[in-house]
């Protein structure tokens, strides 16, 4: 059995039309690749079942094996010798949840702030702070990082990967400022995608339910030369419309086409090259009530979303020795977002094109002392299409930061002991120079145990929306007169120190416990500030304007407790449990207009529950019950809701699955963009069936 030329031809042609258009740089790269694509290989033959044993046995593996993390220091380490709150999820994980997007898979995190506005829309966060905009979590994809620098947000519909493809998924709850820069201000995830040589032959994904109307994915990876892998994917989502809490359509649906490739290779003995791109285009859409100075003044609109983008990344590491090694990342980011108001008939379109390098050195200094430093630079070029609701000033901008940062592990006693400092240094156009020092302490008596201790200081700086709105309607209060957002030129950066104190542990050798707490002092959080009464004469007949704008007047603290803990209760039963604890506590100025807002829009209180079970004849069997605290400013009801996904691999090749999620009611809410507009739109129970095949 082969696998049929004319698909990857179709793959080839659909990726290579598009990026001819609006890619150029993207279309030549994959042109070149495709030239020497080798030829398929023939597919495995039908496995005894000793064989798929024997498989199974291999997939189990992590039973045995310490998951390693990245993100918190710039190099691999194992998650035990890491001086931070951190959690990962690996590619079994992902495959056994029966989720179908990165954000759903983000539940399984504790500490972790998961909420689903509508089909296509998520509020994350970490440690409070959650909103659709939510700008104190920084998020990348191979260390690229996809956040929109026009909120500080993240727009998840258009972040996505193939999820077969993900190795792991590394979340850091707590500051990665001295690492990672600005917005690394309550956590960091980073998606980390398999190297190409871990993902060669061929899969193939279909599957389609009561939500997710119809999934799909095409990938085969083959070798150019026995150090030089690639692969290449397409995939295909229709998502179909949530409900509206007080009856009806939320008219929220969504698809994406997406299609990338990965090449990674060993240039010579000391050099390797990663070389890595996507493509996506998509729509969805959403209720909204706009308000605009012409008539109707208020309405109920549906609101179309049309995104496109696409991204290529090099990543060159050279080797010098066991203890020294420089890598150069280059990446370039182009997104594009036309949203359409039929109510009032109206458009307006924003293109972002980000332009990053990142350089990076480590080395060792003498026996005790391991040295990270690096620079950095990003240029972005923003303009956005005014519309008639809201406006930019100036509608284009260009900005630049520029950083530099270095870290220096001490090792007091060695295999006990060890000391970490450093800090990021950054330069921006919005608040300029930022200093994000951070100091971590870390005690491993033996083998099962570590104890650390971090304090450290990160930042959240401007953006446009902060910066540069011109006028941005929310509301009419009277005959004429309109409550309308300004930006604030004098707006600063919003400051974190930030104290924590973690511990693990692993009593018996199938049993580990994860204990972190934190103390969070804020200063100059964003606030809502009363302005001076105009007349504005634009768009229509004169009108009053009543602006407010953002301020820093707010402040306070929060504090928390997150834990997890996981149990291999028997060779083929794996039980995993955590819960969170948040607590927020801010003040703003008499003068301010809202006060206290964030405190009653994240849960003091999360749980969940995990239970993974490998059963006779391959089958698989995983249950995940989790409970979320209410939100009274969003007035959201606490819930409880469990998923339970069923998996059969009849051979080695071939796994059908079937997911039911959500499943003790039949729609809850999760969220309410308040401010914006925004109705109650509740999440369905759904139910989801998948068949894969990879050779």
């Amino acid at each position: 059995m082969r696998f049929p030329a004319f698909w990857l031809s179709k793959v080839a042609i659909m990726n290579l039309m598009a990026m001819r258009k609006e890619f150029p740089i993207l279309f030549v790269s994959a042109v070149s690749m495709l030239q020497i694509l080798p030829a398929f290989a023939a597919a495995p033959s039908m496995m005894s079942q000793e064989n798929i044993a024997a498989s199974l046995d291999e997939e189990i593996g992590w039973l045995q094996e310490e998951s390693v993390i990245f993100s918190a220091s710039r190099r691999e380490q194992k998650v035990s010798a890491t001086s931070a709150a951190v959690f990962v999820i690996n590619n079994d994980d992902l495959r056994r949840s029966g989720v179908t997007s990165i954000p759903d898979a983000l539940r399984m995190v504790p500490g972790l702030q998961v909420a689903q506005l509508n089909a296509n829309t998520w509020a994350i966060t970490a440690r409070g702070f959650n909103r659709e905009s939510a700008n104190k979590l920084l998020v990348m994809i191979d260390g690229r990082t996809v956040y929109h620098p026009t909120f500080s947000g993240t727009l998840w519909r258009t972040k996505d990967v193939l999820l077969e493809d993900v190795e792991r998924i590394e979340i850091i709850r707590g500051p990665g400022a001295a690492m990672w820069g600005a917005n690394a201000v309550n956590g960091v995830i980073n998606v980390i995608t398999k190297s190409a040589n871990n993902s060669q032959g061929l899969l193939v994904t279909a599957g389609g339910g009561t939500e997710d109307k119809g999934l799909g994915a095409i990938r085969y990876g083959g070798k150019i030369t026995d150090n030089l892998h690639y692969r290449t994917y397409i995939k295909y989502a229709d998502r179909d419309d949530l409900e509206l809490a007080a009856g009806g359509n939320a008219g929220d649906n969504w698809e994406k086409f997406q299609g990338g490739f990965r090449i990674d290779g060993d240039l010579t003995q000391h050099d390797s090259l990663t070389l890595q791109g996507d493509l996506y285009t998509g729509n969805g859409g959403s209720l909204k009530d706009i308000t605009t100075p012409i008539e109707p003044v208020t309405s109920r609109s549906n609101v179309g979303e049309d995104f496109s983008g696409g991204n290529i990344l090099s990543r060159w590491r050279h080797r010098f020795s066991d203890t020294s090694d420089l890598s150069l990342q280059l990446y370039f980011d182009r997104t594009q977002d036309k949203t359409t108001y039929s109510a009032i008939n109206d458009s307006s379109e924003a293109v972002i094109n980000t332009y990053d390098a990142d350089l990076q050195h480590y080395f060792q200094l003498g026996d005790r002392q391991e040295v990270t430093w690096g620079l950095g630079f990003r240029y972005i070029e923003d303009d956005q299409d005014n519309a008639i609701n809201f406006s930019f000033a100036p509608a284009s901008r260009d900005y630049l930061l520029y950083s530099a940062f270095i870290q220096d592990q001490v090792v007091l006693v060695p295999d006990t002991i060890k000391f970490l400092f450093g800090s990021k240094f950054e330069h921006n156009d919005f608040s300029g120079f930022q200093i994000q020092p951070n100091a971590r302490f870390i005690y491993t008596p033996d083998n099962q145990q570590t104890l650390w201790t971090a304090v450290s200081r990160a930042v959240r700086t401007p953006n446009r929306l902060d910066h540069d709105t011109s006028l941005l309607y929310f509301s009419q209060l009277g005959p004429n007169a309109f409550a309308a957002l300004q930006g604030n030129q004098d707006f600063e950066s919003e400051e974190l120190i930030a104290y924590e104190l973690g511990y693990r542990i692993a009593p018996e050798e199938n049993i580990s416990i994860d204990v972190a707490a934190f103390y969070n002092v804020y200063d100059k959080l964003s606030s809502v500030e009363a302005g001076t009464l105009f007349i504005e004469m634009a768009n229509a007949a004169p009108h009053f304007i009543f602006p407010v704008s953002s301020g820093n007047n707010a402040r306070g603290e929060t504090y928390g407790l997150e834990t997890a803990v996981q149990w291999q209760a028997l060779e083929w039963w794996r039980l995993q449990t955590s819960y969170s604890y948040l607590q927020i506590q801010l003040h703003t100025d008499e003068t301010s207009l809202l006060r206290d807002v964030e405190e009653g829009q994240s849960p003091h209180h999360q749980f969940n529950f995990r239970s993974s079970m490998d059963l006779p004849h391959n089958v698989q069997l995983d249950a995940f019950l989790r409970y979320v605290d209410n939100l009274p400013e969003r007035e959201i009801d606490s819930y409880l809701e469990m998923d339970v996904r069923l998996g059969w691999k009849p051979v080695k090749y071939m796994e059908f699955s079937l997911a039911g999620r959500n499943l003790l009611d039949s729609s809850h809410a999760e969220f309410r963009a308040v401010g914006i507009g925004m109705p109650v739109i509740e999440v369905q129970r759904s139910i989801f069936g998948q068949v894969s095949l990879s050779f």
